[in-house]
């Protein structure tokens, strides 16, 4: 009896962990988004031109000066 309820003990630990680890990610990835959605939206919406077969646009047009904007973002926290 008291093996049953020591694996039950560690089935709930190691479960307990992986909710943990799986929150964390969870929250970083919430604060990637947050701080480079401008970034990323300026991306795609530079992809999305090009594959709608504007040749005249770049993924590049709306990012130059990007890393400014995110160093001043980082050193405001």
């Amino acid at each position: 009896m008291k093996r049953a309820g020591l694996r039950l003990r560690k089935i709930g630990q190691t479960m307990t962990e992986y909710i943990i680890i799986v929150a964390l990610i969870a929250v970083a990835s919430i604060a990637v988004v947050t701080i480079f959605s401008n970034q990323i939206r300026s991306l795609f919406a530079g992809s999305a031109k090009q594959l709608a077969g504007d040749d005249t646009a770049s993924p590049d047009d709306k990012t130059q000066g990007v890393d400014d904007k995110v160093e001043r973002k980082l050193t405001d926290w």
